[in-house]
């Protein structure tokens, strides 16, 4: 997000089931839910295009939810398919922001981020900002991969360091060094106050198709990479086959399609009422 690489709704969705499967597991261990004697005031930093967005709703139908998100595609594709009314009564809308300056202009209820923050350098920084802008007993929730030194990642960075492309592409492939260790993150959540959970997991994906890790990370790994080459059919075709013959090595297809670990950090902090 804080750099804004070019972003393809379309594809980021090819693999929403297993996209989605983190947030609502966030979702589950929000006990304490917004908005008890009114209806909730709800902020999703980073909402990309706003499947999981539309999916607080269900969770709080009648609340007053609004996305936030640095790309105008995904934007687009958020207000086109989900901006209105709620069938609960409540209502959805999105605008654009980039989570590393985002403020808090009201007391919300809970601010949700799920899979953004991992793009915001220094992103930890902007969490007493956003603690400050919870309304008493509010909630601040958010997930992020944390698998930056898996083989698709390490790869990628390998690749992009090498002496055919540096020149190109510089450190477009090492760009997630911005999410702590959960341990981190329980500190400086616990520091503010805040009665904090924070867990991890490792969800052991099966993909099917061919090449489909690097049909996954095209949607979001590779966007700043895609995004650098724009343009240059050639150069991304020649990248693009390289990467491919790594992944293929380090994810060999099995019978039943090709497993793909996929770690994710979670963190539930609520502010005393």
């Amino acid at each position: 997000m804080h750099s804004a690489p070019t972003w393809d709704p379309q594809q980021y969705l090819r693999h929403s089931g297993h996209r989605t499967r983190p947030f609502l597991d966030l979702l589950a261990r929000i006990t304490d839910g917004p908005g008890t004697d009114r209806p909730a005031r709800i902020a999703d930093v980073g909402c990309g295009p706003g499947n999981v967005t539309v999916l607080l709703a269900d969770r709080w139908p009648d609340a007053h939810i609004t996305g936030f998100d640095l790309s105008p595609e995904m934007l687009d594709r958020a207000e086109k398919e989900y901006a209105g009314a709620t069938p609960g009564g409540g209502t959805l809308d999105f605008h654009l922001a980039d989570a590393a300056h985002w403020t808090p202009d009201e007391p919300y209820d809970l601010i949700v981020s799920n899979a953004a923050l991992q793009w915001v350098p220094n992103h930890p920084e902007s969490f007493p900002t956003w603690i400050d802008g919870l309304a008493p007993g509010g909630t601040f929730a958010f997930q992020v991969p944390g698998n930056f030194t898996s083989p698709s990642h390490a790869l990628l960075g390998e690749l992009c360091s090498s002496p055919q492309w540096r020149d190109r592409l510089g450190d477009h492939g090492r760009r997630f060094v911005h999410v702590l260790e959960p341990a981190d993150y329980l500190v400086r959540l616990a520091d503010l106050g805040c009665a904090t959970d924070v867990w991890e997991t490792t969800y052991s994906q099966l993909l099917p198709g061919e090449d489909p890790v690097l049909d996954w990370v095209k949607g979001t790994a590779l966007r700043p990479v895609l995004t650098a080459l724009d343009g240059d059919e050639e150069a991304i075709g020649d990248f693009l086959a390289q990467y491919r013959d790594l992944l293929r090595k380090a994810y060999p297809p099995g019978p039943h399609g090709t497993v793909f670990p996929f770690r994710r950090i979670f963190a539930v902090a609520r502010k005393p009422a």
